[in-house]
């Protein structure tokens, strides 16, 4: 099978895009095209994928008539895609955080034929669970993902500083939106935190082990909870989020949850953590073994693989 996967504004290593779902097909024995932002990103891609580069936020009209021309299928992480479509066009499977809506959704979707929406859990909420990691500590916070206003910066930020007087430090791993990154620097240049900026998702997986708490202060409501909070469940790591991630949070039982905005509630949940070592590591365990038993991606890749096969409409013969 031939895929073409495409995206404008995630970054090319992006965890569930590059590392889940293109390695599980690569490991399957399909090709692959990606349509990304590799310049950008200041990203060199390697073989067996085929490359193709284009401006990030773009409309990639040529690249992905290029990138579709002898796919079988073609997958777009972002519903605005749906305008570059060209008119003759594989399958499409549209993987994206919320459904198109509204006219200008409807519009869209209805440019593409034969149109698939990946929103289970295989496809898109799965992290890499660890079988024992270390139990949490008592003297850092982390955050891991994209930086930016919606996703809680400004919170993130005045936790630190709030926290700084308590001996907890926040250490923040993801790329930032060119806005907040001056608000970031700052509070880097004081003391307040560590920024790292992009890591590879299995370095900033292993960089979250042992943290008091993993963070998650989106400002608003979500179709699917964040990846990160799964990453922070599967390394042991209690969680503190806003109602973003309420359902799988309480489900596990691994962590806290405070209101949008609110971080005055997001201190005392991070201090109430550090006064109880005991439920810290209660926490942490029982959010690993949710997430290993639900939530481990090499249980979900040979399934995924075989649902877009079946879109595709092509029977998948091992190469040899």
């Amino acid at each position: 099978m031939r895929v073409c996967v495409a995206t404008t504004l995630h970054h090319p290593e992006d965890a569930r895009i590059m590392h889940r779902q293109i390695r599980a097909l690569l490991d399957a024995g399909h090709e692959v095209t990606y349509v990304a932002p590799f310049t950008h990103f200041n990203v060199t891609p390697v073989p067996p994928i085929t490359a193709i580069d284009v401006r990030r936020g773009g409309v990639p009209r040529a690249a992905l008539r290029r990138g579709a021309k002898d796919a079988d299928l073609l997958i777009l992480h972002e519903p605005e895609l749906l305008v570059a479509l060209p008119f003759r066009h594989p399958p499409v499977v549209l993987d994206t955080r919320d459904e198109p809506e509204g006219p200008l959704g409807r519009r869209l979707v209805a440019r593409a034929r034969r149109l698939h929406h990946v929103l289970e859990p295989a496809a898109a909420e799965a992290t890499l669970a660890a079988t024992e990691p270390p139990p949490p500590g008592d003297t850092r916070i982390v955050h891991i993902g994209r930086l930016t206003t919606d996703k809680g910066v400004n919170e993130l930020v005045g936790l630190a500083q709030r926290l700084a007087p308590h001996g907890i430090r926040l250490d923040l791993i993801g790329a930032a939106d060119r806005e907040v990154r001056p608000v970031l620097r700052d509070a880097q240049r004081v003391g307040l935190l560590d920024w790292f900026g992009y890591v590879p998702n299995r370095h900033a997986l292993r960089m979250a082990e042992g943290a008091l708490a993993g963070l998650c202060l989106w400002r608003e409501p979500s179709a699917r909870p964040p990846t990160k909070v799964l990453d922070y469940m599967g390394r042991g790591v209690p969680v503190v989020t806003t109602p973003v991630a309420a359902a799988v949070v309480r489900q596990a039982g691994c962590g806290s949850v405070v209101p949008y905005g609110d971080v005055d509630a997001a201190l005392e949940a991070v201090l109430d953590l550090k006064e109880d070592p005991a439920r810290r590591a209660k926490l942490g365990a029982a959010g690993n073994t949710l997430a290993r038993l639900h939530h481990h991606w090499p249980d979900h890749a040979t399934a995924f693989v075989a649902r877009l096969e079946k879109w595709a409409g092509v029977a998948h013969e091992l190469a040899v």
